[in-house]
């Protein structure tokens, strides 16, 4: 598959390229990632300020977000994440709207400080309700040298409110991961530490929880949270789907923080270990075996009120997941799938298809660095393929020669593989389903997979190698 590439480039790609083995503890012993994409290779990559505006900030619902720089940014991230949330578009919720400073090329030549200072008044003038801004900086701001922190603090000064400057140029590190990880060190310098001093808004318990990384996709988070609360414990804050800012200034209060996506928010969650003692564990919500896993390690951390809630929710809801898997198993028994996704997706989900006996035979991370292969290695089977910043052309290869039964990506990737007859499903996004979290969420994945699957619209499309009488079927199974 690499003989296309020049010799620098095959030397290059053959790092991210590798067989899973679940005899190392250390993926960097198998695979590089968080490296530069090569240049003219295609990537799936996005860019800092995606990883800042699109994952991280956006999804904040009381506070608006302003794309400074041109117009397509704001545009092209604006409402695509389906970051479910409660209250009024335009009113006091924010999240589906486009705010921009709409650069042209004389705010290139002048700078747009003046601009900025201008939009936010005007935003003070027409939607007061709301609670904060952030300042989502585009590449020219960066190349220019606007000063969005003077800026920030002078507005913060006349308004009152919490104005959030975020240097997530897109040109920033390799990907949308270091995006991730400067919008954390803006909550960290310009929200939680200077709310130190404030008074939380709500009563101290001893059951405190704040869910961390999960972006209410299709309503994830809501589905989440419920099987937490019924366990007895309090969600004070969600970070940051159908999130609000009073709920991040409360969170270094909390007894204990719940991270989904590790990868977007294990620096925030570092940073509140380090200055207020708070602990955190990772949590994987996908499927009822990892669910069950999932309850007992959090309630591990409280005392036996909430060990014996756990054990009551897992109970309760068995009833209805195993009806789930005697459905939807029988049609999907043995099926193979290959991932490649963002976030915590390419492992979190292993489970939830190994729970309706399907395979997993490949996956791999957009942005991932290191230590997400190292969870990822032990949740994979031997002799399954690991691919990381995988190129589209190294995608359509494995799949051709691995021959996959489902393929689960992103919107990228879907027609083309659609188009060689081989049934997709968006894990970006839930292909506009969803929730997929808890045990609610498990009964719709399923539902999901098989419909994609089962359909019969696939009979009438030939996928290209079905049609070639060389090669036999490269098996993939341990």
């Amino acid at each position: 598959m690499l003989e296309i590439y020049p010799e620098k480039a095959q030397k290059d790609r053959a790092k991210h390229l590798a067989v899973n083995d679940q005899s190392l503890e250390k993926a960097n012993k198998c695979i590089t990632s968080n490296r530069k994409s090569l240049p003219g290779v295609m990537t799936i990559r996005g860019c800092a300020y995606a990883g800042s505006k699109g994952v991280v900030w956006g999804p904040i619902k009381d506070m608006i977000h302003i794309s400074h720089g041109p117009v397509g940014c704001g545009q092209y991230s604006r409402a695509g994440r389906r970051n479910y949330y409660v209250g009024t578009t335009g009113v006091n919720t924010f999240g589906t709207m486009n705010f921009t400073s709409d650069f042209t090329e004389k705010d290139i030549v002048f700078g747009g400080d003046k601009k900025l200072a201008k939009i936010i008044d005007e935003i003070e003038v027409l939607f007061p309700l709301n609670k904060g801004i952030s300042i989502q900086s585009e590449c020219p701001i960066g190349l220019i040298g606007d000063d969005i922190e003077a800026v920030s603090k002078v507005k913060t000064k006349e308004h009152g409110k919490t104005i959030v400057p975020v240097r997530c140029e897109g040109f920033r590190g390799v990907s949308q991961s270091l995006g991730h990880h400067i919008a954390n060190d803006a909550i960290r310098d310009w929200v939680l530490d200077k709310s130190d001093s404030k008074e939380p808004s709500y009563q101290i318990g001893p059951y405190d929880v704040a869910v961390i990384g999960d972006y209410n996709i299709g309503g994830d988070a809501w589905a989440s949270r419920t099987l937490l609360e019924e366990m007895g414990l309090r969600v004070v804050a969600q970070w940051s789907g159908d999130g609000t800012i009073a709920e991040i200034e409360n969170t270094p209060k909390v007894k204990l923080n719940l991270i989904h996506c590790y990868r977007s928010m294990n620096y925030i969650a570092r940073h509140m270990e380090e200055k207020y003692s708070i602990p955190w564990i990772e949590y994987n919500f996908f499927g009822p075996t990892k669910i069950a896993e999932s309850l007992r390690r959090i309630a591990a951390h409280f005392d036996d009120t909430i060990k014996e809630g756990a054990e009551r929710v897992i109970a309760r809801y068995s009833a209805e997941y195993e009806a789930v898997i005697a459905k939807y198993r029988p049609r999907l028994e043995g099926k193979r799938v290959m991932l490649y996704v963002g976030g915590l997706r390419p492992r979190h989900v292993i489970g939830a298809y190994e729970d309706l006996g399907m395979e997993v035979v490949g996956t791999g991370y957009e942005f991932a660095h290191n230590d997400d292969y190292d969870r990822t290695i032990k949740e994979m089977g031997n002799a399954t393929l690991l691919y990381d910043d995988v190129t589209g052309y190294e995608f359509e290869e494995f799949v051709k020669r691995i021959k996959p039964d489902l393929i689960g990506s992103g919107i990228k990737e879907k027609y083309i593989f659609q188009k060689m007859g081989v049934p997709f499903r968006q894990m970006h996004s839930w292909d506009y389903s969803g929730p997929y979290h808890g045990y609610d969420g498990f009964a719709i994945f399923a539902r999901d997979m098989d419909m994609t699957l089962n359909n019969p619209c696939w009979k009438n499309i030939k996928a290209p190698w079905k049609s070639e009488a060389s090669g036999d079927s490269v098996k993939a199974v341990a």
